[in-house]
């Protein structure tokens, strides 16, 4: 172990920009090669301590619990590399590619499944050589991508037992969202494969839309801002079903004072669900919202509620969409359904709520003008667009093929 850690501090001190390219490649290959059969190793170790009960020299019930607390890992990590060991000891062939560090530790997690007590009683009652599979799974982690090595798992799973009842692939059906102290979110969801294919159509069709020219999003954002969009829309169709007799809906509890007040206004407004976002981007979904009044008394006790007042008619909304026929900024054509009407002069500041004074943007866009880009109509009807240096987005001539 101490002519390991000598070897590593000498790896340690080399200069990388000393290096040509090729060279840096292949040290690169060789450390990845170098840090799969210490994994290998390290797994070994760990599946010996975890049949000889070495956990409880340390006051620890389980290996599991031990690589949590002293090394540090995840519970996730900690339990794959467990049943790793476990399962390892039933695939020699997978081990062995493992130890001369030609397949990953992720390979073998996704491997290991095999090997499992269910899995090697049913294969046995078929008469299916467990050792066979092995040396046909290695070769395809060794040659295909870690994308096809779990479709072959998966399938050799599902062949165990090809009459048994279809199970109800809705049982495993899994959506969380944590939510953050500035109001964002983190969501994951585990969803069978119809159900997963159904989102991805549904996200892809808005992501394939016509989208402005020089969009710079990565494909994750773009995503993001199909399913934020996808649920725009069935928001604003108005067919989900009510929350307490009420539509669901975003709702915003904004101080008249800040709404008034240009400032940007941190931490203004509270959403229903608990967030709290600027008074600034409150004003941006005022402008096609519905506003309530409401008096507080000096103890907090709502005095007078006021009736809902619609900013944006669906008559003056329908003309909207009737002029502009899609997103007016500059390159964008996003159809009328994705699209807020804007108000250019904000009616809170004493813009009309009028066709001459509204204009339609995707969120995307309603965004980008209310963080300093411009839009305007001119006499003759023709819509232009302003970057906040004051300059023109203009553009060229459609191309004749």
């Amino acid at each position: 172990m101490g002519e390991l850690q000598s070897a590593l501090d000498a790896l340690a001190a080399e200069d990388l920009f000393a290096l040509p390219s090729g060279a840096v490649l292949d040290r690169t290959a060789t450390l990845l090669t170098l840090v799969n059969r210490a994994t290998a190793e390290l797994t070994r170790t760990v599946r010996h301590a975890d049949s000889t009960g070495a956990a409880e020299h340390d006051g620890k019930k389980t290996m599991a619990s031990w690589l949590r607390g002293h090394g540090h890992l995840t519970p996730g990590e900690a339990g794959r590399m467990v049943r790793s060991g476990r399962a390892l000891e039933h695939l020699p062939a997978t081990a062995a590619a493992f130890a001369e560090g030609t397949v990953t530790a992720s390979q073998v997690a996704a491997i290991a499944p095999i090997a499992d007590d269910a899995a090697r009683v049913a294969a046995e009652a078929q008469g299916v050589d467990l050792g066979v599979i092995d040396q046909a799974i290695v070769t395809v982690a060794r040659g295909e991508s870690h994308a096809r090595l779990q479709q072959v798992v998966h399938h050799y799973r599902e062949a165990l037992d090809p009459d048994g009842a279809e199970p109800d692939p809705t049982e495993g059906r899994r959506f969380t969202v944590t939510r953050h102290a500035d109001g964002s979110g983190t969501g994951r969801f585990d969803l069978d494969a119809v159900g997963i294919e159904k989102v991805l159509a549904a996200i892809e069709s808005i992501v394939q839309a016509s989208r402005p020219k020089g969009d710079d999003r990565t494909r994750a954002q773009q995503q993001a801002d199909a399913l934020v969009q996808l649920v725009d829309n069935q928001l604003a169709a108005g067919n989900l079903p009510t929350l307490r007799t009420v539509k669901p809906h975003v709702v915003l509890g904004l101080d008249m004072d800040d709404f008034v007040d240009p400032a940007t206004g941190p931490g203004a407004a509270r959403t229903g669900f608990g967030s709290q976002i600027s008074a600034a981007r409150a004003r941006w979904l005022a402008c096609d919202a519905s506003i309530s009044r409401i008096v507080m008394g000096p103890d907090g006790v709502p005095l007078d509620l006021g009736r809902d007042h619609r900013v944006v008619t669906p008559g003056l909304r329908k003309a909207v969409e009737l002029r502009d026929r899609h997103c007016v900024f500059a390159g964008c054509d996003a159809p009328t359904h994705w699209c807020d009407v804007h108000h250019l002069l904000h009616w809170i500041n004493g813009g009309e709520t009028s066709l001459a004074n509204s204009g339609l943007l995707c969120e995307r866009h309603h965004t980008k003008v209310h963080h300093g880009f411009r839009v305007e109509r001119d006499p003759g009807g023709r819509w232009h667009t302003w970057r906040p240096d004051g300059t023109e987005i203009l553009i060229g001539p459609p191309l004749l093929v």
